[in-house]
């Protein structure tokens, strides 16, 4: 074989292309961390198997895995109270001959429903203010009985009550039926409630139940809830109740089966179950001994102690070519926002070189010739 000048210059410009840019959709594990040994690196690397994944799992939270907190569960009361905005529809019924209230022939006198006050009274005739809030609906119907029986000492009373806003809860979104529902008792709980709106739609991704209280937002996973009777929290008047989709996403580059946002399937997901998901190591290209987790972290969260990072952005290397960094992948867990970069492999870059050569190469052999 003969090299002309042109083909040698052919070579010599393939050579120095393939140095820099040889054709490939994901970089080198060498090329991404060459700089982690520099002082002012800006990140810190964390090589992850058994021996150390023990201390990693205790490190604090990344800046996005903060989620809310959940309200145990305390067992309540089998009745209701009253309260402000309840709303009570009263009977009396009377036998006198001179009836305060009926009229002739009338045995029972419906009163105009009373909403409870602020201060939580109603108003009844010939009796006055009476104070029924905090009371049981059955207490508040004998108590209106004994301020009744001074005037008419044959009254009885039935008291049927709609519940107002501090005695109802809100379910929001994703049920089949979202609505404003009344608390039958003080022991009605979360799972009580969405088994009134109809249950969570089946098609629903790993979905997530969210508690609104005082101002303050709760939150647990459907799955964990339903499998923990502990979780089960009872609700209080004025809680709103909403279901969603799980949010939560780590993002897949580099030489796996995709590249975009993955969204958390179920409440948490390791690094081979995420690899999974994206669907797996490209054959032809990835490299298995440089999967990375990229992770960022608040500066709050920074130790120099080895309790947590060192730097707010952390690479996390994991090999899978032995059984420790394939056990080590099978509890290393995700966290919203990680990115999942599986590198390319270096004999699939060093191919590629040598392609692009062998096609320089002809290119000089078709001038000679």
């Amino acid at each position: 074989m003969r090299l002309t000048v042109s083909s040698i210059a052919l070579i010599a410009v393939a050579l120095g292309l393939s140095g820099c840019a040889a054709p490939r959709g994901a970089g080198l594990a060498t090329e991404i961390l060459r700089d982690q040994d520099e002082a002012d690196a800006p990140f810190q690397v964390v090589p992850v198997d058994k021996a150390n994944l023990s201390d990693i799992v205790e490190w604090p939270g990344s800046s996005g895995a903060a989620r809310y907190g959940w309200l145990p569960r305390k067992g309540g009361s089998d009745v209701s109270i009253l309260k402000t905005g309840d709303r009570l529809t009263i009977f009396v019924w009377e036998n006198e001959q001179n009836s305060l209230l009926a009229t002739p022939g009338q045995k029972s006198v419906p009163l105009p429903t009373m909403t409870v006050s602020a201060s939580g009274e109603i108003f009844m005739p010939y009796v006055g203010k009476i104070v029924v809030s905090g009371m049981t609906p059955d207490g508040a119907r004998s108590y209106l009985e004994e301020q009744l029986a001074a005037v008419i000492p044959s009254a009885q009373v039935q008291v049927s009550v709609e519940a107002g806003t501090l005695n109802s809860v809100d379910l929001v979104s994703g049920v089949a039926r979202p609505g404003t529902f009344p608390l039958p008792s003080r022991n009605f709980s979360v799972l009580s409630l969405l088994a009134q709106g109809g249950g969570i739609p089946q098609d629903l991704r790993n979905p997530v139940v969210r508690l609104l209280r005082d101002g303050k937002t709760y939150e647990v996973s459907a799955e964990k809830l339903m499998s923990d009777a502990s979780l089960d929290t009872i609700l209080r008047g004025g809680d709103k109740v909403l279901v969603e989709e799980d949010g939560r996403y780590f993002t897949a580059l580099g030489a796996s089966g995709t590249e975009r946002l993955v969204y958390f399937e179920k409440d948490r997901i390791t690094v081979l179950e995420a690899l999974s998901m994206i669907g797996g190591l490209t054959d032809s290209r990835a490299n298995p001994r440089g999967v990375l987790v990229l992770r960022n972290y608040s500066p709050k969260s920074l130790r120099q102690d080895g309790s947590g990072p060192q730097k707010t952005q952390v690479v996390f290397s994991i090999d899978l070519t032995n059984a420790d960094g394939l056990f080590a992948s099978r509890e290393f867990q995700i966290q919203p926002n990680d990115t999942v970069l599986v590198t390319e492999s270096p004999v699939v870059a060093a191919q590629s070189i040598l392609s692009l050569i062998g096609s320089t190469v002809g290119i000089g052999n078709v001038v000679t010739n």
